[in-house]
């Protein structure tokens, strides 16, 4: 079932990113679904922890707000870069991750990478290194608004 899935989630991701529905163009997401999932089964025989994922109403919700986190920063970021360059000040910070589980500061790190105007730099067990085009969103992760949603969603570290 857990392959199942993937392969579902894999085919669905691949049809949305290609846009085209031609027979070569299908084998080639067919073919590349396939080593996806041979690679998944590797890993899971290797590892003997099979990687779920749940689909819920709180991931939804979850990927609407990053949605539209992002929209909103790539305004922002447009504003930067075509207003006067007096508004940039690039800020640099460790920001902390005691409230994320361990299996979840990647997610963490690639939601603020994901988000325009900010960079993941480093990840260790206790911070993130931030490079940011704005010392304003700095200050924004460190209130922990994105933190309160990744700890919402997949639970808090122990």
């Amino acid at each position: 079932m857990h392959i199942t899935k993937w392969a579902i989630l894999l085919s669905i991701f691949w049809l949305l990113l290609s846009g085209f529905i031609q027979p070569l163009l299908l084998s080639f997401g067919v073919a590349s679904v396939f080593i996806v999932l041979v690679v998944l089964k590797r890993m899971d025989s290797v590892d003997q922890e099979p990687k779920t994922f749940a689909i819920n109403q709180q991931m939804f919700r979850y990927v609407f707000w990053l949605m539209g986190q992002i929209f909103l920063s790539s305004v922002h970021v447009t504003k930067l870069i075509w207003g006067s360059s007096d508004k940039v000040s690039p800020a640099l910070a460790k920001i902390p991750v005691n409230r994320v589980s361990a299996e979840n500061h990647v997610l963490y790190a690639n939601s603020i990478t994901l988000t325009p105007g900010t960079l993941s730099i480093d990840l260790d067990d206790e911070h993130i290194t931030v490079h940011s085009l704005q010392a304003d969103s700095i200050k924004e992760l460190e209130q922990g608004d994105m933190e309160s949603k990744i700890t919402g969603l997949w639970g808090e570290k122990k």
